[in-house]
Parts: C-alpha cells; sequence; structure tokens
C-alpha cells in the first residue's frame, strides 16, 4: 500500500532543475490518496448521508446560538445599563437573563441533534466498512492470507475501523464546527475592531502552521504504532490458537519472552508519541496564553481611550476566549486525522486486494467429472518450484491414490485442483470433465470438489451444526447417515447430549480422530461429485480406516475420490496410485505393479508392513 520513492542523491539536485517530475510526483500521490480517502468516507455514507447533514445544520446553528450570548452581554452593558436606552429592560434585568439562559436551552438542544445524528451516522459508516471488509476478505485469494499476518488482518478490520469511526464521529464534525466558529467569531469581532480582530488574526497561522508541523512529525510514528499493533496481535492470536503446542512442548517461557519484546516495543512507541503530544500541548499552551493575554492587555488599552466599549471589550474578550480552544484543538483533530488516515490506507490496502475470480453464475449442468493434470508446473516462490512437469488423469466415478514424503507436492496438487491457488499462463493446465478450470465459475468449482483436510476446521458448536455446516437445510437422519458412513455415529450418539454435544473451540473436545471423522461426514453430507481426503485419515485407526473406505465405496460410487495419504493399506484400493517425489511424478499405477517395482513403494510397503500384515494382505 505505501509506496517508497528513491531518487539518487547524486542526481537529485539536477533532476528537479530539470524537470521536478520526482516533486510532483509525490505531490500527485498525496492529492490521489486525499481523493481516494475522500471517495471511501463518500461511499460507506450510504444510508447515513442525511444524518450528517442534519448534524451539520444542527452545528451550524449551536455556532451562531453561542455567537449571540457575548452580543446580548454586550447590548445589556452599553445600551441597557449604561445609557439607559431601554429603561423597561433596566428595571427588568430578568429577562435580559432569561434570554441567555434561552440561547443555551435552544443551543442545548441543537448540541444533542448534532451529537445524536453524528452518532447514527458515524455507526452506519462504521457497519457498512465492517461488511465490505469481512465480505472482501472471504473473496481474496490463498496467496493474499499467506502474505499477511491473522493478527494484522484482525487488527485492520476492528481497530482501524474504530479509529476511522471515531474521526469520523468526533472530529469530522468538529472541523466544520471550528470553520463556522472562527467565521462567525470573525465577523461578531470586526463588527468591533478591526485591529484587536487583525492582532487576532495574526496568532491563527502561527497556532495552524504548529499544528500543520506537529501533523508531519507524528504521522509516520502512527504508523509504526499501528503496525507494532497488529504484531502484537498476531503473537497473541498465535499463542491463543496453539496453546495446547505452547504447553505440550514446555514453550510458555519463549512465547512469554516473544510476547513480551514485541509490547516493549509497542509501548515504547506509544511513548514517544506521547511525549510529543506533551510538547504539543505545552507549546500550544504557551502561544494560546499569549494571544489571550495579548488581547486583554490590548482590549483594555483600546477602552481606555475610548476606541471601544466595556461591552465591546467583554464581548470581544468573550470570542477571543471561544476560539482558543478550537483552534489549540487543531492539532488533536490533525493527530486523530493523522490516526485515521494512517487506519484508512491499511484498511484500504483489504478493500484495493484483488479478489478471486470467481465468474459468472451459470445455469446448473450435469457435468462428467473426471479430473487430468497437463504439464503442470508450480512455484509459490519465484524460482522455487513445488510442481515440476506434472501430468495424470482421473476417471470420473474412480479412486486416485497420492503418495509423498513431506514436501513432495501432495497438498499443492489439492489446492491447485480447487484453484485456492492460480496457475498462471505456462504453468500447465487442470482440466474438469474436460473443461479448464479457469472457465468453471469459482463457486461451482468449490461447491464440487469435497475436501477433508488432515487437521480438520470445526466451529465452538454442535455436533450437529459442524456436520451440516455443508447443507444448513440437511434433516438429522441426512446427517446420521453421513456420520454412519464415516464411522462416528456411534461415538457421538455415546455422549450424553448426542448430536448436540457442544464442541470446543476448534473441536478442541474431539480426540484428532473423531474431528476428522465429523470433517469426513460434514463432506458426504454435501454429496459432491469429486471428493479428496488429503491425509484426513491419518488420525483413526487402521481398522476404522478400512471401514470408512469400505463404506465410501458402496455409498459414494458414482463419485471421483482422492486419496493423499502416508499410509499404505489407506491407498492399495486405489484405482490408480500416484507416487511424487520432490515435486515430480515417481511412479504411477495401481497396488498391484507398483508393488512389483523395486521403487519408492515398495519400500515405504516393506517399512509400514509387518510380514504377517504382507501375507494377510496378499492372500486376500
Amino acid at each position: 500500500m505505501r509506496e517508497i520513492f528513491v531518487v539518487d542523491a547524486r542526481k537529485l539536485s539536477d533532476y528537479n532543475k530539470e524537470t521536478g517530475k520526482a516533486k510532483n510526483h509525490k505531490r500527485g500521490r498525496s492529492i490521489c490518496i486525499l481523493k481516494r480517502k475522500l471517495q471511501l468516507i463518500y461511499k460507506f455514507f450510504e444510508g447515513s448521508k442525511r444524518y450528517f447533514a442534519i448534524a451539520m445544520i444542527a452545528s451550524f446553528m449551536m455556532t451562531v446560538l453561542n455567537a449571540l450570548t457575548p452580543q446580548i452581554f454586550r447590548f445589556s452593558i452599553d445600551t441597557v445599563l449604561e445609557t439607559k436606552s431601554y429603561r423597561f429592560l433596566a428595571d427588568n434585568l430578568w429577562l435580559l437573563a432569561l434570554a441567555v439562559v434561552g440561547v443555551a436551552i435552544a443551543s442545548g438542544i441543537f448540541t444533542y441533534v448534532s451529537r445524536a445524528n453524528t452518532a447514527v451516522a458515524g455507526e452506519n459508516f462504521a457497519k457498512n466498512l465492517r461488511d465490505t471488509l469481512f465480505v472482501h476478505v472471504q473473496k481474496l485469494p490463498m496467496r493474499w492470507h499467506d502474505e499477511n499476518q491473522t493478527g494484522d488482518i484482525i487488527q485492520r478490520c476492528t481497530s482501524d475501523v474504530e479509529v476511522i469511526r471515531n474521526f469520523v464521529v468526533s472530529q469530522l464534525l468538529e472541523v466544520f464546527r471550528t470553520v463556522f466558529l472562527v467565521v462567525t467569531s470573525f465577523a461578531m469581532m470586526l463588527s468591533m475592531n478591526v485591529k484587536l480582530s487583525c492582532v487576532v488574526l495574526l496568532f491563527v497561522p502561527v497556532v495552524a502552521a504548529y499544528s500543520a508541523i506537529f501533523y508531519r512529525l507524528i504521522a509516520k510514528k502512527f504508523t509504526f504504532a499501528d503496525e507494532a499493533e497488529g504484531a502484537l496481535s498476531t503473537v497473541v492470536q498465535e499463542n491463543a490458537t496453539g496453546v495446547r503446542v505452547v504447553r505440550a512442548f514446555g514453550r510458555e517461557k519463549y512465547e512469554m519472552e516473544r510476547f513480551a519484546k514485541k509490547n516493549d516495543a509497542y509501548a515504547k512507541l506509544w511513548i514517544r508519541l506521547g511525549t510529543l503530544s506533551g510538547l504539543y500541548w505545552g507549546v500550544g499552551g504557551l502561544i494560546t496564553g499569549l494571544q489571550v493575554i495579548t488581547v486583554i492587555v490590548l482590549g483594555a488599552a483600546e477602552t481606555v481611550n475610548g476606541a471601544i466599549t466595556v461591552g465591546e471589550f467583554i464581548a470581544f474578550a468573550s470570542y477571543n476566549a471561544a476560539l482558543v480552544w478550537p483552534i489549540r484543538g487543531l492539532g488533536r483533530i490533525l493527530s486523530d486525522m493523522s490516526k485515521a488516515g494512517v487506519s484508512f490506507e491499511r484498511v484500504d490496502y483489504i478493500i484495493r486486494s484483488v479478489e478471486e475470480k470467481y465468474g459468472e453464475n451459470i445455469k446448473k449442468e450435469e457435468d462428467a467429472f473426471g479430473i487430468s493434470f497437463s504439464k503442470v508446473n508450480f512455484a509459490y516462490e519465484q524460482g522455487k518450484e513445488v510442481l515440476k512437469d506434472i501430468s495424470f488423469s482421473v476417471l470420473q466415478g474412480n479412486t486416485f491414490g497420492i503418495l509423498g514424503g513431506t514436501g513432495s507436492g501432495k497438498s499443492t496438487v489439492i489446492q491447485l485442483l480447487t484453484r485456492l491457488y492460480e496457475l498462471e499462463e505456462g504453468q500447465g493446465n487442470i482440466r474438469i470433465g474436460g473443461r479448464d478450470i479457469k472457465e468453471i465459475p469459482l463457486e461451482k468449482l468449490r461447491k464440487s470438489v469435497g475436501m477433508v483436510l488432515q487437521e480438520p476446521f470445526l466451529y465452538s458448536r454442535t455436533i450437529r451444526e459442524n456436520i451440516a455446516a455443508s447443507r444448513p437445510d440437511a434433516s438429522l437422519e441426512e446427517i446420521r447417515a453421513a456420520a454412519k458412513i464415516a464411522c462416528v455415529d456411534d461415538t457421538i450418539m455415546s455422549f450424553a447430549d448426542g448430536y448436540d454435544t457442544l464442541v470446543g473451540e476448534r473441536g478442541v473436545t474431539l480426540s484428532g480422530g473423531q474431528r476428522q471423522r465429523v470433517a469426513i461426514a460434514r463432506m458426504l453430507l454435501a454429496k459432491t461429485p469429486i471428493m479428496v481426503f488429503d491425509d484426513s485419515l491419518s488420525a483413526v485407526d487402521s481398522q476404522t480406516d478400512a471401514l470408512i473406505r469400505k463404506a465410501l465405496k458402496e455409498h459414494m460410487k458414482e463419485a471421483t475420490v482422492i486419496l493423499v495419504s502416508h499410509r499404505i493399506t489407506t491407498l492399495m484400493g486405489a484405482d490408480q496410485i500416484m507416487v511424487l517425489n520432490q515435486g515430480r511424478i515417481e511412479e504411477m499405477g495401481s497396488h498391484s505393479q507398483l508393488i512389483c517395482q523395486n521403487g519408492i513403494y515398495r519400500r515405504i510397503y516393506d517399512i509400514q508392513m509387518s510380514q504377517d500384515d504382507r501375507a494377510e494382505m496378499e492372500g486376500e
């Protein structure tokens, strides 16, 4: 999101003299960023513009009413008390006091209207922004998720949105109110004394310039602080999700030291920000104090000389005092603006990230679901190929096994099949039913391919809800039927609450094998024409593994099945088995064909199977 402009220092002087393009480029970029931010604000104010308009009008009326109070005092002192022009009012000063109270009440009403409507506009703005971010994140490709830390994504969608909301609710309206106040107050002050008004006017650019300098100093530091908060959130998130691993390997001390290091860096950044803010308010207080004292001294002299009346002096001092805090508050507004600006860029980074190409919805048709890979090459990082010249075919209704060591590319094959990662031009092609998968709408593709991973994710809900996640409208009978094929129905029914048993976060209250079988049941319930088991039977015993595969053959005869496993017994019944080694196809064939070769498959078979087991298997 953030760009860094680098120009050779030796050529910088000549570069600027000759073309000035570097400066113009930066200026143009700043204008584009500002324009983008304003577009975002306008876009997410959809449905809230009238509330914000009402808040602005109410704020303007509140400012005008507040400007009337000093004029009432001026009129009371100079006209009613001094010249006795209005005898009735002089005898009934309570009417003037009532007028002040009436103005205060009316101002309070407009203040309420302004803040109430601002709150509605701000919350709707934040809601629209959060909805957009959440929906957009769901559609971003896996490569984007690999490149961005979970904690940082969460922070962008929560803390950064909150910073933007606070700015929109509190500070954006304050900017307009300050403008109204300055214009109204100066108009009143000029009508009373031009000389004093010019003196006050001299202080305004000083305070504004000082605030602008502070803004430039603090903006980058807010960026670093925001990024540090994202890093801190990532540490907490990783520790919370991996708590069992931390405890199992006694990593508590390491995790505490890691957190302390990130927390210390985060705290130091905010201490520096606090120091800068303290300096700003200290110097700002000196400048505004000088402004007040100057106006009082010069105003008193003008009053003694008869240039202005006592009432005008009091009214002028009131207007000057009313201007002090809003103008001084420019620093706070600019400070919050810098925070919001950083947050806008961080949020906009997500919004501008390119979504996966889902394709247009097309009429459902009966496709064949055979699979073919043709000369597929793939690398997650440039120059580090994970798959090299992979070609194979799976007939519809067949079972295809994939065997290979860690890092051999087994899971990558599956991720490419479901377009979690996209093949670029020249990296080969993948077809399902004779169609290039890039031509198949992504939603349809993923609804056609059911997948169970080695570490399945379960929600913190009931077992029934977890299985029904693939088909929320499924009946309990259908859910149980899928669970029976996955050999987990008896286990579930043994729980006190049966299918209404709540599982812990990520399913931690279930064993690894139980989680895998629940995930298998969830996939089976969807009845997808292609079923992928990515080492998803690794946590079940061999007997249960065999029962599940037998049940699958009996009930899912039309489905095309891909089995990825380290276990030979899981793959033996496959129609064809592919052996991967360092991203290449090392062997291909049925179990009986591969067992006759003196290759990787045979060596793994000899290691995994005891002599008695082999005799039993070969006897069958």
